[in-house]
């Protein structure tokens, strides 16, 4: 496809999973377009220069969408919109969730001169957006987000090349994964909120398990979560909390036999470079939308517990029954069906 649309602002504002749902846009936007440029929050934006088709990753801590949002500041504000004024994009494309508005940003955008914006949006836009897309949203049959980005895409003009699946992808080659022997199985105990989270003990008693069961386990996480990887590595799995950059985490995802991981960033980027996932899901949000995208994946947890769609950060139930009724022997089960398809 002839690349005729100059350069493109694509915003995602959330964490790093988010950003990696987005990979479809992006490479549709790409297809069509002479240059991507990614606004992300700082907690995606190591994401966002994963993702193929990206040019140009800039930062910015939006205080209307992240979980623990800065305070509004017009001086902050005006920052955005001057970088963005500087950049020039002949358009933008804004996706957010389907609970967090576009419209915000579509005004500081308008602001900066952007001449077409195009994003969901459930609310009346008056003159903010040009391409005004609406997704019928139910909560029992949902799309998936990836598809749900990517029909924004198609609403602002811009589709995959001929030959792209439309799954998630990151940007090879990826760095080199320490020289491990790949068929590993990874555990990854953090979740970036609380409710999602399988308790640590399950986590420990998980690897040890996997270990009993003859499976190499390596314990993955970031810099904050060094204390959890060590106590769930124990003396049976191999600690590599904090020791590792999101692209050195997708190479060693990528040399796994299968992923334990909640719902949570690691289980997108798992999905990414196309390793199966057992997914410890909490309900708190739909499976259907949320669940890893593309991969074979086995769903673990009580879907119909009673935090079902709460979007709850904190688990609003006492016992965490969602994820708490999940065993060890759950896990490894789940993990000898996906190594052995």
């Amino acid at each position: 496809m002839t690349r005729r649309r100059g350069t493109v602002l694509v915003a995602r504002l959330d964490n790093a999973g988010d950003v990696l749902l987005q990979g479809p846009l992006v490479r549709a936007v790409a297809a069509s377009a002479e240059r991507v440029v990614f606004l992300a929050g700082p907690a995606g934006a190591e994401a966002a220069a994963l993702l193929p088709g990206v040019d140009e990753v800039l930062t910015w801590a939006c205080p209307w969408i992240l979980g623990d949002p800065p305070p509004v500041d017009a001086a902050d504000l005006a920052a955005l919109t001057d970088r963005v004024r500087a950049l020039a994009p002949d358009e933008a494309v804004v996706s957010t969730s389907f609970h967090q508005s576009p419209l915000p940003l579509a005004l500081l955008l308008r602001a900066a001169g952007v001449p077409r914006i195009s994003a969901t949006s459930v609310d009346y836009p008056g003159s903010l957006l040009d391409v005004r897309h609406r997704v019928d949203q139910d909560d029992e049959v949902d799309l998936p987000e990836p598809e749900r980005a990517l029909s924004l895409a198609r609403a602002a003009g811009f589709d995959l090349p001929d030959g792209d699946d439309g799954r998630l992808a990151v940007r090879r080659p990826l760095p080199p994964a320490g020289g491990l022997e790949p068929g590993y199985v990874v555990v990854h105990p953090g979740a970036s909120v609380p409710a999602r989270a399988w308790p640590a003990e399950r986590c420990a008693e998980a690897v040890e398990a996997l270990a009993d069961a003859g499976h190499r386990v390596l314990v993955t996480g970031g810099p904050g979560e060094r204390a959890l990887t060590a106590a769930v590595a124990g003396t049976r799995g191999v600690d590599l909390g904090g020791t590792t950059t999101l692209a050195q985490t997708a190479a060693l995802l990528d040399g796994a036999a299968a992923v334990v991981v909640g719902n949570t960033g690691p289980a997108h980027l798992a999905a990414a470079v196309g390793t199966p996932v057992v997914s410890l899901f909490a309900p708190v949000v739909p499976a259907a939308r949320w669940a890893p995208y593309g991969v074979p994946t086995v769903l673990l947890g009580d879907q119909d517990a009673p935090c079902r769609l709460t979007r709850a950060r904190e688990c609003p139930v006492p016992g965490h029954p969602c994820l708490t009724s999940v065993t060890a022997d759950d896990v490894v089960a789940a993990v000898e069906k996906l190594v052995s398809a």
